[in-house]
């Protein structure tokens, strides 16, 4: 039988137009001016919305060039009663038609202000004209299973009230506080970037409007004299030409301007063995361990990085959750970690160590020395990471573990719900300030880390993929993108949906596992380890073979991504999608034949090639390259035939 899978979207280059780049000016011409007070924000201020006064406080608005491609648009307004000080610090892009901004309020006054709530950083509506309905497109958020990350498209239809939020406080938790709303041929990225308890609503107001609401989730608070505190941070990026499209320009924009560069250099797709909790045996013990790695050195097994997971501290009797004693553990340890990661450097790898320091179990250093540090006290609870005090001293405590211990990256985990420790904390006039503190906190702990290990990756992690709000990317990557790795389908169906979004994340499998198997989680980066302690009865040959093949293909998962099918968990289908290197006139193409498939053959339309070039199209596995015209590519598709099911093809291809 043949499936012919066809992609039907028209597709004329993914470089950003001079038509969306007018569009962000004039949003910003628009909304960043003097005379357009409070245009697309609003709150509540002593009972009253913003939009019945802020015109009337004294404006000041201020530019200045960051870099070449950047300008900050600063706009401040003053009340001349209370002294409240509302400041909204603007980033507009020359190279992308992107707006960032993020507003902050400081008590500029010598009392206590009245009451200052519902602040949205977005209200603002959107016009849609005649140029079809409003359609949304979103992501599930991370909840440990194979729907994260699921794709939805839902048409926004007058009378349409949509509210999404995360839960639990940590923002890409059941909902992915990333959108991308669709009106004809154009439409506008939507970005609300909070590493903490966030909501956004979508309402139609008439027949051409809809209204966007996004930003913190509860903000009922007054300031002291001299307080200050910030929103989330808001993100808007306008696009014509179709929403696929628009997701490879926000990529593109994602590794020009926020994926992190340790050293100032790009980041580079890598492959990590792991020892530790990420695996079902704790495997922390330097003899075990010393074993393990050496013998994977023997085999020429192609990995960047060695990755300690949890486990390695004192936590006798409860096992890898009791955090809080940040110490290599003298016994399993005698020689400290540092006797690993000299092996490591030695044999050019570098060292990646997991820390969780948000978390406090009870009876751990921390819980006995410093209760007062711990939302929970002695008994454990959440770190009062917006406590000066506090941070210092855990800065200074990792940073001299990394030092001491020849750790290069830093991978950090966040097991818990932080949300009813920052509500119990708040009285009932500064609901929300716990939470912005926490936030502020979380920040100044990494950059000021990053300050200090200037070459230092960082790896974000909060039960999997829990807290990926761009502020976060702008610092670390996701390396496990979700705690649930359990089947092929669930790994194809997250690189899928997360690809739309961030461009750089990583997945790990356990051994032992199969060629299906691992080639549905090649990713940019790939962690891989043991179920249980030996390795004597692994694969060793095959190992090497699939991650020589990963390293291979990795480079063009930092491309543009394009799905040449539907999504689906089906396993009676094919999944195939196309990572395209158009600075190179390379890339790679990824076809699943699922288990219960009755197809054996299919011809997939490829995207964005050159139409006059020919390109060379290679299995992965050997044979003679087919040649086909970019033209032909596109339109009549690759022929592909998978005679075994489940079967999973990597083809490259290459212009000539």
């Amino acid at each position: 039988m043949v499936a012919l899978f066809i992609f039907l979207a028209a597709v004329a280059g993914v470089e950003v137009t001079p038509a969306e780049i007018q569009d962000a000016r004039g949003w910003c011409a628009a909304a960043l001016s003097a005379e357009r007070a409070q245009s697309f924000f609003s709150f509540v201020y002593d009972g009253r919305p913003s939009s019945d006064f802020l015109s009337t406080w004294k404006t000041t608005l201020a530019s200045r060039e960051v870099d070449s491609q950047r300008t900050q648009i600063t706009l401040q307004y003053a009340d001349p009663v209370s002294g409240l000080e509302v400041r909204c610090e603007a980033i507009q892009y020359a190279d992308f038609p992107t707006v960032e901004w993020t507003l902050y309020f400081k008590n500029a006054g010598v009392s206590d202000t009245p009451i200052i709530e519902n602040i949205q950083p977005l209200d603002a509506v959107l016009a849609r004209g005649s140029d079809g309905e409003f359609v949304l497109h979103s992501n599930a958020g991370d909840n440990c299973t194979q729907n994260s990350y699921e794709p939805r498209v839902e048409t926004l239809a007058p009378g349409a009230d949509k509210r999404v939020a995360n839960t639990g406080g940590r923002p890409t938790q059941e909902a992915f506080p990333y959108f991308n709303l669709e009106w004809g041929d154009r439409g506008v990225i939507v970005v609300v970037s909070w590493a903490g308890q966030w909501a956004a609503s979508f309402t139609r107001e008439g027949p051409d409007g809809l209204r966007v609401r996004t930003g913190q989730e509860l903000t009922h608070f007054v300031l002291r004299p001299g307080e200050e505190v910030r929103t989330p941070m808001m993100v808007l990026q306008f696009w014509r030409g179709g929403w696929q499209r628009s997701q490879n320009v926000w990529r593109r924009w994602m590794f020009a301007h926020n994926v992190p560069r340790p050293g100032g250099n790009p980041l580079s797709p890598q492959l990590s063995l792991c020892t530790g909790n990420f695996y079902p045996n704790l495997m922390t013990e330097s003899k075990q361990e010393r074993v393990f790695l050496e013998r994977h050195l023997d085999e020429r097994i192609p990995f960047d990085c060695w990755w300690q997971d949890a486990g390695w501290y004192p936590c006798d009797g409860v096992g890898w959750p009791k955090v809080g004693t940040w110490e290599v553990d003298p016994v399993r340890f005698p020689n400290g970690l540092r006797e690993l990661s000299d092996l490591m450097r030695a044999n050019g790898k570098k060292v990646m160590v997991w820390f969780e320091p948000e978390r406090v179990h009870a009876d751990t250093w921390l819980t006995a020395n410093h209760p007062e540090w711990v939302h929970g006290g002695a008994g454990g609870g959440l770190l009062k990471l917006g406590d000066p005090a506090c941070r210092a001293w855990l800065t200074d405590h990792i940073d001299a573990l990394l030092t001491a211990q020849g750790i290069d990256d830093y991978r950090q985990d966040f097991n818990i719900d932080p949300l009813p420790f920052w509500r119990a904390a708040d009285s009932e006039d500064r609901q929300g300030i716990s939470e912005i503190r926490h936030v502020e906190g979380y920040f100044a702990y990494w950059d000021e880390l990053r300050r200090r290990h200037p070459n230092m990756l960082i790896d974000s992690c909060a039960s999997g993929g829990r807290r990926n709000d761009l502020e976060t990317l702008r610092r670390a990557v996701p390396l496990l993108r979700s705690d649930w790795y359990w089947s092929p389908a669930g790994q194809q169906c997250q690189t899928y949906g997360l690809s739309l979004w961030i461009p750089y994340h990583g997945t790990g499998f356990i051994y032992p596992k199969d060629e299906y198997w691992i080639r549905s989680c090649m990713t940019a980066e790939n962690s891989f380890g043991p179920a249980g302690d030996g390795v004597d009865n692994l694969d060793f040959a095959e190992l090497r073979r699939l991650t020589e093949q990963c390293k291979k293909i990795q480079p063009y998962f930092l491309g543009d991504f394009w799905p040449l099918t539907p999504y689906t968990l089906d396993e009676s289908v094919w999944m195939a999608w196309q990572f395209n290197r158009s600075d190179l006139g390379e890339g790679v193409v990824q076809i699943f034949r699922r288990p219960q498939s009755p197809y054996t053959e299919a011809r997939l339309c490829l995207v964005d090639l050159d139409p006059a070039a020919t390109y060379a199209m290679t299995n992965i596995d050997g044979g003679e390259p087919l040649k086909m015209s970019g033209q032909d590519l596109m339109q009549q598709g690759a022929p592909v035939q998978i005679t075994e099911t489940p079967k999973a093809i990597i083809l490259t291809y290459r212009r000539e």
